[in-house]
């Protein structure tokens, strides 16, 4: 990283409550509290890794107000509320630098149907398609290869990374982030079965994603059979993301990676599905949800709702029958021997 932090700079950034001790040079790179080094910002974001920070190396140390202890010679500790998000204000001032918003304008190798609009202060990069009806809004950057469908519109200061898709019709609200590989509208999963032919059915609608949304790399929202795949504001979708036709999620929903959602189903504000979970369709996740890891879901849940297994279950459950499960192969064992007494006994 070819970027260098003061002490002072770092203070400032992450907003610092103190700063004990004094750095013994600049800060040029990031590593955890066990690779750091001089030169080195650590911080310490999980307190499990508490007993790492009397022997870290680091330059500079993020860590919250309780933590007791004092920095060697030549190491500065800067205390933050929340490390983890101290960092990430670093971080974010880190991106800006190494990535710097592109100049506004079209590049020659675009190719922009003549009843589009693109706002003046939209940066439009090489060889991307926008056709015709569409809407560019101010300030936002579409990187190299990105397409935008007929009468689609793109929000301001939203950034679609390379190779993002956005079909017809669909909307993008505003800051929307879509990375690499996304494709927003591709077609319904839809067939009807007709003496023994799936025969298609048209997918007319289309998907709407509100403000503040980030959708990770390589995944797919559908556009509704009719109406719209609405996605919530502030929600964030992680990569390889499979969204069927018709869903709709709530404000601030959480869906991480190779997570599938079946059609027509309804997430309410703040549910969270964690990795690989494979939601039925035509259900509905009430406000709160949170579903565990490889789980798989085929009924509504409750507000608050914790979950885990597949089918299902409350997640303490869950927890405690895979702790019997393990015992499974020791109680067969038991059975048959009582077996075998009441056998010899009768």
């Amino acid at each position: 990283m070819d970027i260098e932090f003061t002490l002072e700079q770092i203070a400032q950034l992450v907003s610092a409550s103190a700063v004990e001790g004094q750095a013994g040079q600049t800060v040029s790179s990031i590593a955890s509290l066990s690779q750091a080094g001089p030169g080195d910002l650590s911080f310490l974001g999980n307190k499990k890794y508490t007993p790492e920070v009397a022997g870290c190396r680091a330059s500079v140390v993020l860590l919250p107000p309780d933590y007791e202890g004092t920095p060697t010679e030549g190491q500065a500790f800067v205390r933050v509320e929340n490390p983890s998000l101290a960092l990430a204000a670093l971080c974010t001032e880190i991106e800006r630098r190494l990535h710097p918003v592109p100049v506004a304008g079209i590049h020659p190798s675009a190719v922009v149907a003549d009843t589009a609009e693109v706002d003046a202060t939209a940066t439009v990069g090489p060889q991307c398609v926008i056709e015709a009806g569409s809407k560019v809004g101010p300030g936002t950057v579409l990187a190299a290869q990105v397409y935008i469908g007929r009468d689609a519109v793109v929000g301001e200061n939203c950034m679609l990374r390379p190779h993002a898709t956005v079909g017809d019709r669909c909307v993008l609200g505003a800051r929307v982030t879509l990375h690499a590989g996304v494709v927003v509208g591709s077609d319904g999963f839809g067939y009807e079965t007709v003496n023994g032919v799936h025969q298609k059915v048209p997918q007319i609608g289309n998907v709407v994603i509100e403000d503040d949304v980030e959708i990770g790399a390589n995944s797919t929202i559908d556009r509704a059979r009719f109406s719209s795949t609405r996605i919530g504001q502030g929600t964030k979708i992680d990569n390889l993301v499979q969204i069927a036709h018709n869903v709709e999620t709530g404000k601030g929903c959480i869906i991480v990676a190779q997570t599938g959602i079946g059609g027509s189903t309804t997430l309410e504000d703040y549910v969270i599905l964690a990795g690989q979970t494979g939601i039925a369709g035509h259900l509905r996740l009430s406000q709160g949800t949170i579903l565990a890891a490889q789980s798989g879901l085929h009924n509504n849940t409750k507000p608050g709702d914790r979950l885990f297994g597949t089918p299902a279950i409350e997640a303490k459950l869950a927890y405690k029958t895979d702790v019997l499960k393990k015992r499974l192969p020791e109680l067969f064992k038991r059975v048959a021997k009582l077996e075998e007494d009441m056998k010899g006994n009768a």
